[in-house]
């Protein structure tokens, strides 16, 4: 079978694709029909950033063997080790757990601090559905996808990743938050490059260590 038509195939019986984009449909209903301000969508985004976050931590701590080429550490060249393996994971905790921290703060400090209550109240029980869905879609797409993703993967990669995964779909919200534009639209630009993101990552897992190294 050609390439281009396994690849098809491979997305038509993705069944973790299917469910990002119900999860992402199912935002959008609820965007739509409650009237979410900006910063409610944000704050479902930013839950489905610290998940993605998170699982990420884990791919990298239950790897088994894994490249080190490219990866530097203090400036030297890393050796595919278990301190190294564990260092890289905590690592990434640290530095993607700040940037979100940052990023809570911003949210809090903003228009939405004035209706926090709000998004506790009735907004919450909206918000807080939403971000459970993608937390099963990702905590599904993670054993789903693991024994797929099986090559020998390298952990600069896997490390840098996330941020790549993110920065579409922020990007959206920033592109949103300036120029305004149709809800719907928005959502559902955001969805195509969940969906894209979702196809280029585990292109490259299941690609291994042939997978450009980011350093």
């Amino acid at each position: 079978m050609k390439e281009g038509s396994l690849l098809r195939k491979n997305l038509v019986l993705d069944q973790s694709l299917w469910l990002l984009v119900f999860s992402n449909i199912v935002t959008i209903y609820f965007a739509t029909n409650e009237n979410w301000s900006l910063f409610d969508i944000m704050w479902v985004y930013w839950l489905q950033s610290v998940i993605i976050g998170i699982f990420n931590f884990i791919r990298i701590l239950q790897l088994k063997e894994f490249s080190t080429e490219g990866f530097r550490i203090n400036n030297r060249p890393a050796e595919p080790t278990e301190h190294t393996k564990k260092f890289t994971a905590f690592f990434f905790l640290l530095h993607y757990g700040f940037f979100h921290f940052g990023y809570m703060a911003f949210l809090l400090a903003g228009p939405l601090s004035a209706g926090t209550a709000g998004a506790m109240g009735s907004g919450f029980k909206y918000i807080l559905p939403a971000a459970l869905l993608f937390f099963f879609n990702h905590f599904f797409s993670y054993f789903y996808n693991r024994p797929r993703d099986t090559k020998k993967q390298n952990i600069g990669t896997l490390m840098f990743y996330p941020y790549a995964r993110i920065i579409p779909m922020h990007f959206m919200i920033a592109f949103f938050s300036v120029y305004g534009g149709s809800l719907v639209l928005f959502l559902g630009l955001k969805t195509l490059a969940d969906v894209i993101m979702h196809i280029v990552e585990h292109n490259l897992l299941r690609k291994g260590e042939e997978s450009p190294v980011i350093t």
